[in-house]
């Protein structure tokens, strides 16, 4: 269990709270809206109506003593700048920072965020690849080459085994698990068999999947 301190409770801060309470973590939430933060109540540790670039309100909150702190503000690119870098300033362990453009996430990492989420690009980059395919179930970008994919299992490999297959050899593709039902499957050997109705989770470059999935 890790201790968060959570800034900005719009859609996607509010998303972050929730998850974060699934997981048993221990979430602060901070914003300067009082509905919002009313409403986090349930889902949270503790919460706060707060300016997150005023320096005594932040000093107050201890940000040191935080495993992780998440700048989640999407409305106000500079109040978010000047979170991220408050935050290091306070000697935050992890500054994570929400941006919406390029040049934003080139900016937050060079002004105090250790790390960058960009949801709209991920998002844009998960529909492009899995609108493409109706094999394509999931899809997880590692970095520019390698990903983790979830893909429908071929109908030409029911009945056979990994080792009969032998995607690691040939296309070197790890086979990390095998989906049914909802129940994932990751003691894989080389003579588990693929059965219908069934989905394999994949790492592997994008170029080698795509051909060795023929998607």
């Amino acid at each position: 269990m890790k201790s968060i301190l959570l800034i900005g409770l719009g859609r996607f801060g509010k998303y972050i709270a929730k998850k974060l309470n699934d997981l048993n973590h221990e979430v602060m939430a901070v914003d300067t809206d009082e509905d919002r933060v009313n409403s986090i109540l349930p889902f949270v540790t503790n919460a706060q109506i707060g300016d997150s670039t005023n320096y005594e309100f932040m000093e107050s909150l201890g940000v040191d003593n935080y495993d992780v702190c998440i700048v989640a503000i999407g409305d106000n690119f500079q109040n978010s700048l000047e979170t991220a870098f408050l935050l290091k300033e306070l000697g935050a362990k992890k500054v994570i920072a929400r941006a919406s453009k390029g040049t934003q996430e080139k900016i937050l990492l060079r002004n105090g965020a250790d790390q960058v989420v960009y949801p709209e690009k991920q998002l844009a980059a998960w529909t492009a690849i899995t609108c493409t395919s109706d094999s394509i179930i999931d899809y997880i970008a590692l970095n520019k080459e390698f990903a983790i994919f979830e893909l429908a299992v071929p109908a030409e490999w029911y009945g056979r085994t990994v080792i009969e297959i032998d995607i690691r050899k040939k296309y070197g593709i790890n086979v990390l698990g095998i989906k049914k039902d909802d129940r994932l499957n990751t003691s894989i050997t080389p003579d588990t068999v693929f059965e219908p109705n069934t989905s394999v989770l994949v790492l592997g470059q994008d170029k080698a999947v795509h051909k060795a999935f023929k998607v």
